[in-house]
């Protein structure tokens, strides 16, 4: 992929914003580029929010308004992402055709004054889309500024009930089924006597109970988001030349989002990963995020940038961040001195190729008024603007250092989307009030934070990736496996499982994994389902938890804080051994922790939703300690996550998340390349409140293990 608008190699991590020229009161189109250009700002995104603008009357199209920030940014060697219109419809269309509309419940349709309330399958909407996007490419896609498209903008939000995409789905479920018996048979619909005649007595999904019918509805409408977008990249492709890139920028949690399969035909994977920011980033803030778009906490900020990378496996862009306070005008928490290049370099060592902020200055109206820009609203260069220089300024004395990196990884994280709407629909537990997190997420997210608490980096893999790897190659690169709230699986699934344990894998099993097949139907088995033998365990009956339980073990070491939330599955052992137990008069029937030994693999089984302190004890037993590692014993708000160069180097990002400045001692020589330091092993770094550091270190010797090789 190439961010230069001049053809060659990239040289550096990019750095940019949105830009949109359109929306300023005032001509400042050269003073804001010379601002961007002077805080090494390479890139700008452009054109994607104003389709009125671009086409102000049915068939009657404005094109050359964008020329001069084109030519401007050009001159200035800036790079420019020109974005689609398509997800932010003109009132022009909305009033000539109101049946595109997109109805949130069937005969429901959302009110108009917003974004993204249009049903993109309409055929009115379609012609419409099309035609706004060839006129815009026709004019710009060679323009020489232009290295890559960006087709719509955060796909995925609403779930479509209009009656045309209800007839699409009951026509996908006639191919998928083939006669009304077979869904009968598959869905279970005698149930509550809801076995169908004929294909026209399906009721609409307002009023559904049944999980199968339920995931069978998420996925046809995540596979509509990947056929929308694969539809406008088929049109980019016509007129992008071989070195323009094609993406999409993803907001994770939509809800009708699969970003495997929507990511199939794009050239690069992009996001917008929003985090809290404050005391959000403090090592030891537990707080849930205020919305459901941000994630809240350390761990979940680096889960991000893992996310982004396992769309395509591959790095990423990151087309939308925080800039300063984001969210409503009731949500101010602007990033704490230090913040901004913390989370720039941590998105870059988890395989960020371009950090962009939303956006280039704040809104002097609309809803987004007070989602701070990197300028205030008084347009001046503020105290975000300098420091936001100042990650400009480190990735010039980087420069073209980490062209090839790839993050390491220690453990793998299985991801399903499958699992994720199933768990959405019929949620195992509550979660606590003001958490508007899913299930799903929780569970993934607690083993996810235990490894991070491990110090073990981790890669997550969609199940259909492992696949791909398949067994042996997948224990081979990744010892560790852990496969957890992977509710949805199938028959291959499970015996990819159990032969990557047969292949000397290390799999680590949490709760709910396996129980329902790929139609959500829980197996006739005994649990967990087809991995009984291999875990040497057997559970019959689970339980939710309304306060945390303790957990204890010697075998685990386990600290205070190991406690087991939200679920419990009652573990009872046949020739697996007893890591960990529950402190409770009932529970303690049960194991919380088991291991075992299978040939050159293993299984640990934890049958409860486990606290940081004891999933990292977990990842800690199934893992080891680090191998290869660069600081020695440091405290807990001090982490470093890595990766290696082409030529066997390995780059280490240091970060100290916190108010408290510390000092830490090296295992290893590196050198700083930003302040052009060497540094031996032994020697200590000094790092103050909210630090970040950029090291390298000479390639690993062969005899040395390195993490993720």
């Amino acid at each position: 992929m190439n961010l230069s608008s001049d053809g060659a190699a990239a040289r550096r991590v990019g750095l940019g914003v949105a830009y949109y020229p359109e929306y300023q009161r005032h001509d400042r189109l050269a003073v804001d580029l010379d601002l961007m250009v002077a805080a090494g700002i390479t890139t700008i995104r452009v054109g994607e929010s104003v389709w009125s603008t671009w086409e102000p009357v049915d068939g009657e199209f404005d094109l050359e308004w964008l020329l001069p920030a084109l030519d401007e940014a050009h001159a200035r060697g800036m790079s420019v992402i020109l974005g689609t219109p398509t997800y932010a419809a003109p009132p022009w269309l909305q009033v000539a055709h109101p049946e595109i509309a997109a109805d949130r419940a069937t005969g429901e349709p959302i009110p108009w004054g917003a974004r993204q309330e249009m049903d993109f399958t309409h055929p009115q909407f379609r012609r419409r889309a099309e035609r706004v996007i060839r006129a815009i490419l026709g004019r710009y896609a060679r323009h020489p500024a232009v290295v890559g498209f960006q087709v719509d903008n955060e796909p995925g939000i609403e779930i479509l009930h209009n009656d045309g995409v209800f007839v699409k789905f009951v026509a996908h479920l006639e191919r998928t089924y083939g006669d009304v018996d077979a869904l009968n048979r598959e869905w279970g619909l005698t149930y509550w006597s809801h076995r169908l005649l004929h294909w026209t007595e399906l009721w609409r999904p307002d009023g559904n109970s049944f999980p199968q019918y339920d995931l069978a509805w998420r996925t046809f409408q995540a596979d509509l988001v990947a056929d929308f977008i694969a539809w406008q990249t088929r049109i980019v492709d016509e007129y992008r030349s071989e070195d323009q890139f094609v993406t999409t920028c993803f907001q994770y949690p939509r809800a009708a989002l699969d970003d495997q399969r929507t990511a199939e035909p794009l050239t690069v994977t992009a996001g917008n990963p929003y985090y809290g920011m404050q005391d959000r980033l403090d090592m030891r803030d537990r707080r849930p995020s205020p919305h459901y778009w941000t994630t809240s906490g350390v761990p979940s900020l680096f889960r991000q940038g893992d996310r982004m990378f396992s769309s395509k496996q591959a790095r990423y862009l990151v087309t939308e961040t925080n800039a300063q306070a984001i969210g409503d005008s009731a949500t101010n928490y602007p990033p704490y001195p230090g913040q901004l290049a913390q989370a720039a370099f941590a998105l870059i060592s988890r395989g960020a190729e371009l950090i962009e902020y939303w956006q280039w200055n704040t809104l002097p109206y609309g809803a987004e008024t007070y989602w701070g820009g990197v300028l205030p609203h008084s347009l001046e260069p503020g105290r975000v603007y300098r420091e936001i220089a100042g990650i400009g300024e480190s990735l010039d004395a980087i420069g073209g250092l980490l062209d090839g990196y790839e993050p390491d990884a220690d453990v793998a994280v299985l991801w399903s989307i499958p699992s994720k709407h199933a768990l959405q629909f019929q949620p195992p537990f509550r979660l606590p009030d003001g958490d508007p997190g899913d299930p799903y997420e929780r569970i993934v997210d607690a083993f996810y934070d235990g490894a991070f608490a491990a110090r073990a980096q981790a890669r997550i893999l969609h199940v259909g990736q492992a696949h791909d790897l398949g067994a042996v190659e997948l224990a081979r690169r990744f010892p560790v496996l852990i496969a957890a709230g992977l509710y949805i699986a199938s028959d291959e699934d499970i015996a990819l499982l159990d032969t990557y344990v047969a292949a000397g894998g290390h799999l680590v099993l949490g709760p709910r994994t396996a129980y329902a097949d790929s139609e959500a139907r829980a197996r006739h088995q005994v649990a967990p389902p087809g991995l009984a033998g291999a875990a040497g365990v057997t559970y019959d009956e689970f339980s939710n938890l309304d306060a945390p339980v303790p957990v204890t073990g010697e075998a685990l070491s386990l600290p205070e804080g190991a406690t087991a939330e939200l679920w419990i599955d009652g573990l009872t052992p046949m020739d697996a051994q007893v890591l960990a137990t529950y402190d409770h008069p009932r529970f303690s029937d049960f194991a919380a922790v088991t291991r075992a030994d299978r040939g050159a693999g293993a299984v640990t089984t934890v049958g409860c939703v486990p606290s940081r302190q004891l999933a990292a004890a977990v990842v800690r037993s199934a893992w080891g300690e680090a191998r290869g590692a660069l600081l020695v014993d440091p405290p807990e708000a001090v982490t470093a996550s890595s990766g290696t160069l082409p030529d066997g180097r390995r780059v280490w990002f240091v970060f100290n998340w916190g108010w408290n400045p510390a000092t830490v001692a090296l295992a290893r020589p590196v050198a700083d390349p930003i302040a052009c330091v060497a540094y031996a092993a032994g020697d200590h770094l000094d790092l103050a409140a909210w630090a970040s550091l950029v090291l390298v270190a000479e390639a690993d010797h062969p005899e040395t293990p390195t993490p993720g090789h």
